[in-house]
């Protein structure tokens, strides 16, 4: 049964995947600034010169001007402890400059897993692994 950590843990998660599918920046801003910590460690390379939540923002600002009516849908969820692992499909369609590519008008779905560590509810860190390679053999390149 899992713990009352765990469970909040996976509400934290829940809360921000529903931001994040609700295509509504504000939305997702502030969700951003409640589930994670301000100064969260972001372990994933990114191409973003930010860190913490403004990090996180600009990422999510990336993606939706990319791809406005994206969508992530979350497989399965693990909780053990301090930490939460999600293992996602992301989909979308391409129709804004992502990555340098300009706007193609193609649907595109890729898989993602991301671990958070918690700290009282928020994450204070996250690790993650992003299909890239899958988002640019649909955009042809």
């Amino acid at each position: 049964m899992p713990s009352t950590q765990e469970a909040r843990n996976k509400a934290a998660l829940r809360r921000l995947n529903e931001a994040l599918n609700s295509g509504d920046p504000h939305l997702i801003s502030t969700t951003i600034d409640d589930v994670f910590q301000p100064d969260v460690l972001i372990r994933t390379p990114l191409q973003v010169d930010a860190s913490g939540t403004d990090l996180m923002k600009q990422l999510w600002a990336v993606l939706l001007r990319g791809f406005p009516d994206l969508h992530v849908e979350v497989e399965d969820v693990i909780a053990e402890g301090d930490k939460v692992v999600s293992r996602n499909t992301v989909s979308g369609t391409h129709e804004g400059e992502y990555l340098g590519v300009a706007p193609t008008g193609k649907s595109l779905t890729w898989n993602e897993i991301f671990i958070g560590r918690l700290v009282d509810g928020r994450v204070a860190e996250t690790w993650g692994v992003v299909d890239v390679a899958a988002q640019m053999r649909q955009l042809g390149i």
